[in-house]
This record gives C-alpha cells, sequence and structure tokens, in this order.
C-alpha cells in the first residue's frame, strides 16, 4: 500500500516536471532548448517524456490542423516550417544521442579513474605512517651522521655529546627497530675510539710542545726584554731593582680561552705557525704560539668519560719527563752564548706552558706539582751553570751569560716563579768574572808595560799637555810655569795603566747592573776587585818587567817614579768610584783602594833587590870580562872599596820591608871572592870546598881559576918593580900552584 503511494506520488511529480519541461520548450528559444533537454536525459523517465511530447504534438498538430482550417495559407506556410523544425529536432537528436555516447565513454574513464583514486587513497594513507615512522628514525639516524662527520673532522668533544643525546634521548623512542640496537651495540666502542683519538692528539700536542718549547721560551724571553727596556725608558735611569710585570698584565697574552663545557677550538694539536718578528716589531704572546684545545679537549673527554684522574697522572708524568729531557743541558753548551740561550728558551717554554696550563685547567696540575717541577728544575739549572760557566775564561761571554741569566730568571719571575737562588748563583759567577777580568787586564797590562819606553813624557805644546793630564790626575805647579818643551816625571805607561783601571771599574760595573744589590754592594764589589787588580795583577806584572835580565837601572827608577804617581792617583780612582755608585767614603762599610801602596811597597822591594842584583852581577863580569886580561891586588883592593859602598847601601835599609841582610845577599858571591884573594886563603877554600859549613860556599872554582890565570906575569912587564922579582917569582909559583889545584878541583868535581 505504502509502496503504490510512492509510487503514485512519483508519478505526479515526473509528469508535473516533464509538463514543465514542455512549457519550457514552447517558451524557450531554440538556441537556449539544449539544457532543458538535457534535463530530461538527466531522469530516467525520457520515455514517458517521449510519450507526452508526443501528445503535445498531436495537440498542437489538431491545433495547427485548425489554425491551418482556418487559415490555410499559414498552415501551409507553417508546415513549411515544422518540416524545418523537423530537421532540426532531427539534428538535435543526434546531437543528443552523440552527446549520449560521449558522455558514456567519458564517464568510463572517470570510473577507471575513481578506481585509482581509491588505490591513491589507500597508499597515501600508508605512506603517511610510514612517515609517522621515519620522522622518528630520522633523527636518530641525523644524530648518528653528525656523530660520525664530527668524528672525522677530529671534533671529539662535540662527538661525545653527540653520543650521550643519541644514547639518552633518542636510541630509546626507537629501541624496537634493529637497527638501533646495532647502534646500542656500537655505543661503547665508538667510546672508546674517541677516548683513544683524544689520547693520540694529546700526544701529538706533548710532542709539538717538547720540540718547539725553545722557540715558546724565545718569544717569553723577547717580551720580558722589551718590558724591561719600557721600564727603563719610563725610568729613564739605570735599573737596579726591575720593574716586576704584574701576574694579571703578564695573562693579557693569552688570546686562549677556554669554556666550562666546549674547548677552545677544534683544530689541530700543535705550535701555530708565526714568522720570525723584527726586534723593533711587537712580539706576540708566547701563548698565542700554542694551541692548547688538544689538552682542553682530552680533559673534557676524560672527565665525561669519568677518568679525569687517569688523564691527569698520564699528563704528569709525561710532563716530568719532558722536564728531564730539557733539563739536561749540551755538552758543549759553554762554547757559545746560543748554547745557554737555547738551553734557556726550552726551560722557559716548559714552564710558561706548565703556567698557563695551571690558569685554565682548573686543576689539571696544581701549584704543588709546579713547585715541585720548578724546585728540580732550578737546581739542576744552577749545578749545570755553575760547571758550565766555570770553563769560560771569556770575560765577555760571562759578562753576556749574566744578561741571560738575569733576562731568564726576571722571565720566569713574571710568571710567578722564585728566582733568588738564580740571583745568589750570579753573585758567585761575579767571582768567576772577576777572575776573568783580572786575567784579560793581566794581558793588557802586559802589553803596555812591553810597549813602554821607561822614560819622561815629553811635552812641546800647550795641548799635548792638557791631552796628558786629562788622561792621568797630576798637579805640579812648577812644572806648569816651566817653558816648552818640558817633561811629565813619569812614562806612558802611567797614564795608560790609570784609563785602563778605569775600564776595569767600568767593567766590574756591567756585571753588577739587574742584579738587584744595593748601592753599597756594588761599592764594595767594585773596590774588592780594583784591589785585586792592583795587588794582584798590576803588581805581578811590575815584578815581571822588574825581573827581566835587559832591565837597566834606568828603568827601574823610572818604574818606582811611575808606581808613585799611580799610588797619588788612589784618591782620584776612590772618587771616581764614589760617583759611579754614589755611595760617600764615609759610609761605615766602604772599602778603601788601598792597592796601590800595597803594590808600590813590593815594586820598590823588587826594583831594589833587581838593581842590588844588577849591580853585583854587572862587578862579576866586570872582573871576569876577557877584555880585563890582568888585574892587581891593588886594582881588586880598590874594587872591593866599590863593592863595600853597595853593601853598604844594601845594609842601610833603602826600601822597607826586607828582613835583616836580605838585600846583602845581593853580593854575597862577589864578597866571597873577593875575601878569599885579598886574604889568600886558598888553603881554607880548597880544604873546605864541597861542604855545607864552608866559608867560601859560594865562589866557583871555574871562576876563581878565571881570576887567579888574570894575576900572572903582572910584574913581568912592569920595569919599576925589578927589584921585587924574587918575591914576585915566589908568588907566581904560588899562583901557579893553586891554579893546578882549582884545575884538579874543577876536574874530580866535574868526573
Amino acid at each position: 500500500m505504502e509502496r503504490g503511494k510512492m509510487a503514485e506520488a512519483e508519478s505526479l511529480e515526473t509528469a508535473a516536471e516533464h509538463e514543465r519541461i514542455l512549457r519550457e520548450i514552447e517558451s524557450t528559444d531554440t538556441a537556449c532548448i539544449g539544457p532543458t533537454l538535457r534535463s530530461v536525459y538527466d531522469g530516467e523517465e525520457h520515455g514517458r517524456f517521449m510519450e507526452k511530447l508526443e501528445t503535445r504534438i498531436r495537440n498542437h498538430d489538431r491545433e495547427i490542423e485548425k489554425m491551418c482550417n482556418f487559415h490555410y495559407q499559414g498552415f501551409v506556410d507553417s508546415i513549411t516550417e515544422l518540416l524545418k523544425v523537423r530537421g532540426e529536432a532531427q539534428k538535435l537528436k543526434n546531437q543528443v544521442t552523440d552527446t549520449n555516447r560521449k558522455l558514456q565513454h567519458e564517464g568510463k574513464e572517470l570510473v577507471i579513474a575513481m578506481e585509482e583514486l581509491k588505490q591513491c587513497r589507500l597508499q597515501q594513507r600508508n605512506i603517511s605512517a610510514t612517515v609517522d615512522k621515519l620522522m622518528l628514525c630520522l633523527p636518530v639516524l641525523e644524530m648518528y651522521s653528525k656523530l660520525r662527520d664530527q668524528m672525522k673532522t677530529k671534533r671529539h668533544y662535540p662527538a661525545l655529546k653527540t653520543l650521550e643525546h643519541l644514547e639518552h634521548t633518542y636510541l630509546p623512542q626507537v629501541s624496537h627497530y634493529r637497527f638501533c640496537k646495532v647502534m646500542v651495540d656500537n655505543i661503547p666502542k665508538l667510546r672508546e675510539e674517541i677516548k683513544d683519538v683524544s689520547m693520540s692528539d694529546l700526544k701529538d700536542f706533548l710532542e709539538s710542545i717538547r720540540k718547539h718549547s725553545d722557540k715558546i721560551g724565545e718569544t717569553a724571553m723577547k717580551q720580558a726584554q722589551q718590558q724591561r727596556n719600557l721600564d727603563n725608558i719610563v725610568l729613564q735611569q739605570p735599573r737596579i731593582g726591575s720593574k716586576r710585570k704584574s701576574k694579571k698584565d703578564a695573562y693579557t697574552i693569552f688570546d686562549t680561552e677556554i669554556e666550562s663545557t666546549s674547548p677552545k677550538s677544534e683544530q689541530d694539536s700543535g705550535i701555530l705557525d708565526v714568522e720570525d718578528e723584527e726586534d723593533d716589531e711587537e712580539v706576540p704572546g708566547a701563548q698565542d704560539l700554542v694551541d692548547f684545545s688538544p689538552v682542553y679537549r682530552c680533559l673534557h673527554i676524560y672527565s665525561v668519560l669519568g677518568a679525569r684522574e687517569t688523564f691527569e697522572n698520564y699528563y704528569r708524568k709525561q710532563r716530568r719527563k719532558q722536564a728531564r729531557l730539557v733539563l739536561q743541558p749540551p755538552s758543549n753548551m759553554h762554547e757559545t752564548l746560543d748554547g745557554y740561550r737555547k738551553y734557556f728558551n726550552q726551560i722557559v717554554g716548559f714552564f710558561v706552558v706548565e703556567d698557563h696550563i695551571l690558569h685554565t685547567t682548573q686543576g689539571l696540575v696544581n701549584r704543588a706539582y709546579i713547585d715541585e717541577l720548578w724546585e728540580m728544575a732550578l737546581s739542576k739549572t744552577i749545578a749545570a751553570l755553575r760547571t758550565h760557566s766555570s770553563y769560560c775564561s771569556d770575560p765577555n761571554l760571562v759578562l753576556d751569560l749574566k744578561n741571560l741569566i738575569v733576562l731568564f730568571a726576571d722571565t720566569l719571575q713574571v710568571y710567578g716563579f722564585p728566582v733568588n737562588q738564580l740571583f745568589d748563583m750570579l753573585l758567585e759567577i761575579r767571582d768567576q768574572y772577576s777572575e776573568t777580568l783580572l786575567k784579560k787586564w793581566a794581558g793588557i797590562f802586559r802589553n803596555i808595560l812591553d810597549s813602554d819606553n821607561y822614560s819622561p813624557i815629553p811635552v812641546t805644546s800647550e795641548e799635548v799637555y792638557k791631552k796628558v793630564v786629562g788622561q792621568f790626575p797630576f798637579q805640579d805647579t812648577e812644572l806648569e810655569k816651566q817653558p816648552f818643551p818640558k817633561k811629565f816625571p813619569f812614562s806612558e805607561f802611567v797614564p795608560k795603566v790609570y784609563n785602563q783601571i778605569k775600564e776595569f771599574i767600568y767593567a766590574c760595573l756591567k756585571f753588577s747592573e739587574d742584579l738587584h744589590l744595593s748601592s753599597t754592594e756594588v761599592d764594595d764589589m767594585i773596590r774588592k776587585s780594583t784591589n785585586l787588580l792592583l795587588t794582584r795583577t798590576l803588581s805581578n806584572s811590575l815584578q815581571n818587567v822588574i825581573k827581566r835580565k835587559n832591565i837597566g837601572l834606568t828603568e827601574l827608577v823610572q818604574i818606582i817614579i811611575n808606581t808613585t804617581h799611580l799610588e797619588k792617583s788612589c784618591k782620584y780612582l776612590e772618587e771616581f768610584i764614589t760617583n759611579i755608585t754614589n755611595v760617600l767614603p764615609e759610609t761605615v762599610h766602604t772599602t778603601k783602594l788601598y792597592g796601590t801602596t800595597t803594590f808600590k811597597g813590593k815594586v820598590a822591594q823588587t826594583a831594589c833587590m833587581s838593581a842590588c842584583k844588577h849591580l853585583a852581577t854587572s862587578l862579576m863580569q866586570l872582573l871576569l870580562e876577557a877584555e880585563v886580561r890582568q888585574l892587581t891586588l891593588g886594582a881588586l883592593q880598590q874594587f872591593n872599596l866599590d863593592v863595600r859602598e853597595c853593601e853598604q847601601f844594601a845594609r842601610s835599609g833603602p826600601v822597607p820591608g826586607f828582613q835583616e841582610d836580605t838585600l846583602q845577599l845581593a853580593f854575597i858571591d862577589l864578597r866571597q871572592l873577593l875575601d878569599l884573594f885579598i886574604q889568600w886563603d886558598w888553603s881554607t877554600y880548597l880544604a873546605d870546598y864541597g861542604q855545607p859549613s864552608c866559608k867560601y860556599l859560594r865562589v866557583n872554582p871555574v871562576t876563581a881559576l878565571t881570576l887567579l890565570e888574570k894575576m900572572k906575569d903582572t910584574s913581568r912587564k912592569n920595569n919599576m918593580f925589578a927589584q921585587f922579582r924574587k918575591n914576585e917569582r915566589d908568588k907566581q909559583k904560588l899562583i901557579d900552584t893553586v891554579a893546578k889545584q882549582l884545575r884538579g878541583l874543577i876536574s874530580s868535581h866535574h868526573s
């Protein structure tokens, strides 16, 4: 019943729709009839529509017929028009049929496309699910790829951080995948690989530091030298106590900064390439030469891995070994200053690196460790310097070494290392320096004395006079009043020696610079060294001149005059030292220059003894000369009077300091020979010859025989004493007898 009602309702609706379409066809322009007809085919009742259309056509035909009957002509016209409409309708039908066929064809493709779309939708859902899963895995893969890249580029610390993120954050989200399990199993191996590679970089760094420590130290010492020069410019006076560069200023040269969670840089270990700087250019910071990032990276890595203590022990152990190598001086270090310089550069470079590590790594090394290394270095360095400096005989090299040691100490003091022991050792080297100076000046004095003519200096003009007085402090009113030409009382070696003494004082002063000594200490050092120069070096040089065989009495007298003037110049030398050191003579501990007086006593004694020996030797040679062929007893007696005058001079004590009859001993050989001949005491001489208590112990039988031969036949050529020929003959026989005995004595002695 219900179904019937529904069918009836649908039929009514269809009929109404068909009616509406028919009205539109009737009222619509033929150009727009297409949409109207398409609405017929949208439904499924086009058959019924055709029936209604036929019915409507028949109705119209009847109406047309009626109208035609009424209007035949109009009917004919209408038929004609209708025929036209029929043709058009047929065309329309064909078009509709063709459109239907095309629509069916196109619809088939659409159905196929819709089926394909359905499959695409399914694939899209699958892909979306896959993408969602990949979005979970992709960060893991990206982190793993990043980890590999970091390890490949040796960015080990970031690689370790990436590994931690991968292990604790990303992998747990996709742990059920098989590739994730492989990654999890590989993580310990990667961590160990990072640890090994970072340790390898550290070893490369340590090796590079060992090779280049001398370059680091050289740069640090250049900085200290520049700072000292700058301080001297600011102070504008000789530096007694050096102005120290503050610790804070010392570290402004560091461009190396370290973060708590990341290394300074990702570069390899080693020394950065820096070209040699010119002396007048700014020297780069010593630490700017070093890339410390391998140490920081390795320290961070081992800290993260919980093995910091292992790393610290390894680092300290290796650096101790390197310290021992650095502190071992080369065997030929003492030969050149460069040997010492390279040795110091290596030590400074080592401790500059350690000091920087101390202040930038928070515990990799500590102060106790640094102090221990420094104590060892200090003891070994001082021992090496004591040994090698002892071989040095050149005062210039010793002075250069002293300056190098001061620079070495100043550099290390900037970094906070105590260097008092080095300055104490320099005081020991100062004594050695003084000895080398004395040896050098001994040669200088020897050359001056050898080239001197031992004659008063002639002066021909005021200009020459002022020149000599400018070289030696001499004042003599009487000499100044004398007209030219005139002479100074001393010879050339006096002003030359005086100037060399001043040069010696300057040389002593050079060593005291930068030793942080007080003015009094410097003054005392200079005065003591100068006293040694006068009492030992100059005195020995003068005595060597006096002891020469070819020295004459005139030269001896001139030497005594010269030494007297040098003694008077002592007060000027004291003033000279006072002006240099600014220590007044009234100071309690000031050492006086007693040297001139001391060596002038020695020189006078030596000169006097040499003069007496010279006289005795000359007198003996006069008796024994071949030109003197005959001697009489009267001549010997007169000769004896001359010798007695000489002995009287020796006994009078012309120079203080001789013990008893020391000067008389110069004439002892001559005295015993004359006594033997004048007293004619041959029996005693021949009987006691060879015994220690012999009265004529110093009479040589050859000398006695030579002199005896000269006394033969002296009367034969003198007719005035003919009456004494018998006595002469007896005496001649006695002379012959003694001569024969002397020859026998000589022969037996030689045999």
